[in-house]
């Protein structure tokens, strides 16, 4: 059985490597080179100073999993809301661990007092991703198709949006600025 944590900086030799099997193998990122361990500790630093969640899943000592919320545009108007991204190791799809992972990670950003999560999902072709936040409450709202190409095919880019607390013209609290 998986335990959900939150990151810290040791567990990044297995992130790096996790993202880097996505990158080299996977259409849920775009990207066509793998970062660094720096590269992508950087980033870990950008999500802990905005104090927005960053976990990992992780059985007998080995991290199988990682997910982490970060603004989806920076401009101040967008602070209430972030993006979710998730990404597992090859031998840890099919567990349940991404929905795990998105699970935790909504409840502690409607703890944080943001509104919403936007998926902005890599491929239309990824069914795994897209049902997974069909499952836990995502809306589908719109694709951008031939976004991007990757492995000699064209990529379509699909979001969904989840509302994490009740509409309201006024929100409260200071979003991910704050």
């Amino acid at each position: 059985m998986f335990d959900i944590r939150p990151a810290t900086e040791d567990d990044f030799t297995a992130i790096t490597a996790i993202y880097a099997w996505n990158v080299d193998h996977g259409t849920g990122t775009f990207a066509l080179e793998a970062p660094s361990r720096e590269e992508m500790l950087a980033g870990f630093a950008n999500v802990q100073a905005l104090h927005l969640p960053y976990l990992v899943a992780v059985e007998n000592g080995q991290v199988l999993g990682y997910a982490y919320a970060a603004p989806f545009r920076t401009r101040p108007a967008y602070k209430y809301g972030v993006e979710d991204s998730i990404y597992l190791a090859p031998e840890a799809t099919g567990r349940g661990i991404g929905k795990a992972l998105l699970i935790r990670l909504m409840d502690l950003c409607t703890e944080r007092g943001l509104y919403s999560m936007i998926a902005v999902i890599g491929d239309s072709e990824n069914l795994a991703s897209i049902g997974v936040h069909k499952a836990c409450g995502f809306d589908h709202t719109g694709n951008l198709p031939r976004a991007g190409f990757k492995f000699g095919r064209w990529l379509d880019v699909v979001f969904m949006t989840r509302d994490l607390l009740p509409y309201t013209p006024d929100p409260q609290g200071d979003g991910w600025d704050g």
